[in-house]
Order: structure tokens, then C-alpha cells, then sequence
């Protein structure tokens, strides 16, 4: 990769959900300009599940890599398998080929690390077993599940990273099954940011894995929720024994 002449080597690391949240919020023109000022940029859990998706993120990073910018990504889907089962693939093959054309493959099989002999994650627990926790946890927060919900959709996803940052742990009460794709999207990019921080999650109602109803399940977006439902499993699993510090008043 040619390097610019007293360009500064930046590198920029961010998940596929938040390039294209940052096009959104900044526009395709000021995205280019804005990272074609890097040397690397990486991106995590790379997927293709709509058209739109495909076309931009195709025109981007094509303009990034003319413009010297060194791509890595990581992705459940093998390059060549982007958008399979999730839209009418084959009528983006231009697009797809292309992405493909800027990596080259390294396949790493193996089961989910987050889960790999560990135990299960902890059933839910009480309203009052949550709340109790939150008051006694510096830095918690406490949040009526639906509420929240309701409010992450008056908030952009590409500022749902600030929203986290300094919380030590997120205390969720009356947790239920997610009512339409557009929340359960939303919900997503806000398990991936709470990862990111390794914020542990302490919750009542129903378990994580019982969020997403069986049609989404099985509908294009499937590998996003089952990353949501690994992920929030994980900090579900980091938050237990917070519940039993706070009834025991250490």
C-alpha cells in the first residue's frame, strides 16, 4: 500500500453496524474524507443484510482503498457468501465480487468462545433483585426494559457508544420479547457497544435467548440476533453474583 507523504499513519477499528451508522450520521462525501486520511481501517462482524447496505459499503470502501487505505475485517460469512439468504443476493453479484476482490480469506473455524466450557448464563432474576443491585453498584444503571426501548429509538446508533461509556453495570427490569425488527435492530447495536465495554448486564424477565421471536430467528438478520443473544448471554454470565453482593450489603 502506497504511503502518503506526511500523512499521519492513522488507524480506525469499528463494527460494520457503526460504518454504516457513521455514513448516516456524516454523509457518504464527509465518511470518505474523514477516512481516507487512514492507513488501516478494521472492521468487525462484517455482514451484508440488505441492498442498500451492499451498495454502499461497496462504493466506500472502494473509494477508501483507491484512496490507500489497508482494509481487515472479520465476518461469519466467507466473502464470496455476503448477503446469501438475506436479500436477492444475486442481483448485487457486481457488488459482492467486488468487496470479496479487497480481501483475502483467512478461515478460522471453531465454536462460540464466549461459551466455550463456561457455564450457562444465570436465569433472570427478581424486579426487586435487580433494583436492589443497582442502588448498591457505583456506576449502574437502572432501566425499565419497554422505556428503554423507547428511547433507543430517539437516539441515533451511532451515539449509542456514548451512552455507555462510563457505565460499571446496566441493570434491566421486566426484559420481554422484542415487538418489531426495528427494535430488535436497535437492541442489537446496543449489546454490541455494551460488549465492546464489557459492561455486565443484570436483568428480570424473560432469559436473553427468548428475545427474538422464531421468524426472526430465521429471517435475514438471524446472525445478528443470535450474535445479540450470545453476546448479552456473556454479560449476563459477567453480571452474576453483582445481585447476591448487593442482598448481602458488601
Amino acid at each position: 500500500m502506497a504511503r502518503h507523504p506526511g500523512r499521519p499513519e492513522l488507524k480506525a477499528f469499528g463494527t460494520f453496524v457503526e460504518l454504516t451508522n457513521l455514513v448516516g450520521a456524516l454523509g457518504f462525501q464527509q465518511t470518505v474524507q474523514t477516512l481516507s486520511g487512514h492507513r488501516l481501517l478494521c472492521i468487525d462482524e462484517f455482514e451484508l443484510d440488505d441492498p442498500g447496505d451492499t451498495v454502499l459499503v461497496s462504493t466506500l470502501l472502494g473509494k477508501l482503498v483507491e484512496a490507500g487505505v489497508a482494509l481487515a475485517a472479520t465476518s461469519n460469512t466467507l466473502p464470496g457468501k455476503l448477503g446469501e439468504g438475506r436479500f436477492a443476493a444475486a442481483d448485487f453479484l457486481r457488488e459482492i465480487q467486488g468487496l470479496s476482490a479487497h480481501f483475502r480469506t483467512l478461515r478460522i473455524d471453531g465454536e462460540d468462545y464466549r461459551h466455550r466450557g463456561l457455564p450457562a448464563a444465570p436465569a433472570p432474576h427478581s424486579d426487586e433483585a435487580v433494583t436492589r443491585a443497582a442502588r448498591h453498584i457505583p456506576g449502574a444503571s437502572l432501566d425499565d426494559f419497554p422505556a428503554l426501548l423507547d428511547h433507543l429509538s430517539r437516539v441515533h446508533p451511532s451515539r449509542y457508544g456514548a451512552m455507555c461509556d462510563g457505565i460499571q453495570a446496566v441493570c434491566l427490569t421486566g426484559v420481554g420479547p422484542i415487538p418489531d425488527q426495528s427494535t430488535a435492530l436497535r437492541l442489537v447495536v446496543l449489546a454490541d457497544r455494551l460488549y465492546d465495554r464489557e459492561v455486565p448486564v443484570l436483568a428480570s424477565g424473560v432469559p436473553f435467548d427468548q428475545l427474538f421471536s422464531e421468524e426472526m430467528l430465521n429471517g435475514g438478520y438471524r446472525k445478528k440476533y443470535f450474535r445479540a443473544i450470545s453476546r448479552l448471554t456473556a454479560l449476563a454470565r459477567d453480571a452474576k453474583g453483582l445481585a447476591d453482593v448487593a442482598s448481602s450489603g458488601r
